[in-house]
């Protein structure tokens, strides 16, 4: 499912990928989908372009590099693998030879908010590596919302300068959230409307347009049907989903 701001977020991403490089900036709140936006994007990469993707950003200035290089390929010698300059000159090799080829590097880095200011400054030394008229990586940074609290941070605002493009990922609309059930639904074969329409609005004010939490209530809601020989999900058995979802009492939030 691919809602009208995922394919904004996917656009944004591919945008940045074709483009000079530097930074692209992807944030959302846990559950809203950055993932899945990151998963997709990998599917529709273009040809030209190769990808680093570093999940696990808790790493030093050293280690981030050789993470870089064990992604790309690239042959590290072991008096090398303790040398910031000697990464960046072996990495800086290999963006020089792709460049020639007309190809695109780019690094893709999940759970951002995570690195450490000191990895980020490595990072933002990255784009320093350019010929006389391209940049040679393209970085893309996606992580919760903090991450935009950290670049906003005075000591780096060199690197947030350079940042090329920005996008926020919000949680689903409330008519956006109902057609994402409906086409779960769908596509594991319903062929008929399980949740009533106020289930469904009861489901967006539990959720609060998350998509994780969606999956989750939605799954306790139909286990409850199940077990209680129901075949319409009713917004009573959203809340009551909603409840042990929480693991207390869900809270009442304002309609509409």
């Amino acid at each position: 499912f691919m809602s009208e701001r995922h394919a904004e977020a996917l656009a944004h991403l591919l945008y940045g990928i074709n483009e000079a490089g530097g930074f692209i900036q992807l944030t959302g709140e846990v559950g809203t989908g950055k993932t899945t936006v990151v998963r997709t994007l990998l599917e529709r990469l273009p040809g030209h372009a190769d990808v680093a993707v570093i999940l696990n950003p808790r790493l030093s200035p050293i280690e981030f590099l050789l993470a870089i290089c064990q992604e790309l390929g690239i042959f590290v010698r072991d008096e090398d693998e303790d040398s910031v300059k000697g990464l960046v000159d072996i990495l800086n090799t290999r963006l020089l030879a792709a460049h020639a080829k007309g190809r695109r590097v780019v690094v893709i880095v999940d759970e951002a908010q995570n690195l450490s200011p000191e990895t980020l400054e490595q990072v933002r030394l990255l784009t320093n590596l350019e010929t006389a008229t391209h940049k040679l990586l393209q970085i893309i940074l996606i992580g919760q919302p903090e991450l935009r609290e950290l670049l906003g941070r005075e000591d780096l605002r060199q690197l947030a300068q350079r940042i090329t493009g920005r996008y926020h990922l919000d949680p689903l609309s409330r008519d956006e959230s109902a057609a994402y059930v409906k086409h779960r639904l769908k596509v594991a074969g319903s062929t008929s409307e399980i949740f009533t329409p106020a289930a469904l609005a009861e489901l967006h004010q539990h959720s609060r347009g998350i998509p994780r939490l969606i999956n989750i209530i939605c799954d306790r809601a139909l286990l409850g049907a199940y077990t209680e020989d129901q075949h319409r999900i009713t917004p009573r058995l959203v809340r009551r989903a909603a409840e042990e979802v929480h693991g207390k009492t869900a809270p009442q939030l304002p309609r509409g």
